[in-house]
């Protein structure tokens, strides 16, 4: 026997530790195999509970058939890179969001806008009174429809570029963006300017992101108020009044410096 090292205990050499292949038992085996077959989407909680088994028990032949429900991937959305993104071509990228609009009698509605990046285009638009994922979805198929004629995959792979709201971000409408073979991408956190395209007013005016809305409410109520204020009475009744009504009469002038001077 050939000498061994002073420091080398006896036991590793002749203990070598074995380890049992796992068992499980047939008849919590098979009553598992059966549900998550009907029922790919159950955990072991929910078959356990169903089952009238040992939760621990369940999650331990799962664990050895390799039958646990894979967790959904995490990572990173699709953001837009940290360089000037021009779009070159028509159909090269889109850009979409939601504003309110007011519309008189029914109040304030919601307006779902596709822009063509290139062209600056509105090739898609759907107005509704709710700000659901359907609207969104409504403005992308009136978009694809105005362009291509027809539902259905588009020919060539193109980017559509909107935040990160719940709307843009449900499963309904990442599905619908998927099916029709585009690209989703995401502006970064608090950058509106990213997806200024559609969220500034154009030349005309005639688009608002839903901050620049408050703001024009905010600014129509108050110079409305003031204009009530210096609109001119009708006199009162009675001779002692005539000065009273005559000094609430202003020109254009005297009304702006009042103004002013407020």
């Amino acid at each position: 026997m050939s000498r061994l090292p002073a420091r080398e205990p006896l036991r590793t050499v002749y203990c070598r530790p074995t380890k049992a292949a796992p068992k499980v038992d047939a008849r919590f085996v098979n009553p598992i195999r059966e549900m998550i077959e009907n029922e790919p989407s159950f955990g072991y909680r929910t078959v356990a509970w169903l089952l009238g088994f040992n939760k621990n028990t369940v999650q331990r032949i799962f664990r050895i058939k390799g039958w646990q429900v894979r967790k959904r991937p995490i990572g990173m959305r699709p953001r837009i890179k940290a360089v000037p993104s021009v779009a070159m071509a028509p159909n090269e990228r889109w850009s979409t969001e939601l504003c309110r609009v007011w519309s008189g009698r029914d109040g304030w509605t919601i307006l779902a806008l596709v822009i063509d990046c290139h062209t600056r285009e509105l090739p898609g638009w759907h107005l509704s009174r709710s700000g659901k994922s359907t609207t969104a979805a409504s403005a992308l198929e009136h978009a694809l429809i105005s362009r291509a004629g027809t539902l259905g995959k588009v020919p060539k792979e193109f980017c559509v570029r909107s935040n990160n709201g719940l709307v843009f971000t449900s499963h309904r409408y990442t599905t619908l963006v998927r099916s029709y073979g585009l690209r989703q991408e995401f502006i970064a956190p608090h950058c509106p300017q990213q997806n200024g395209m559609v969220v500034h007013p154009d030349d005309q005016g005639t688009m608002h992101s839903p901050t620049r809305f408050r703001q024009h409410s905010a600014c129509h109520t108050r110079n409305r108020r003031l204009d009530q204020l210096l609109q001119p009475q009708a006199p009162a009744s009675g001779a002692g009044h005539e000065n009273h009504g005559r000094g609430i009469r202003t020109s254009g002038s005297t009304r702006a410096n009042s103004a002013g001077s407020i």
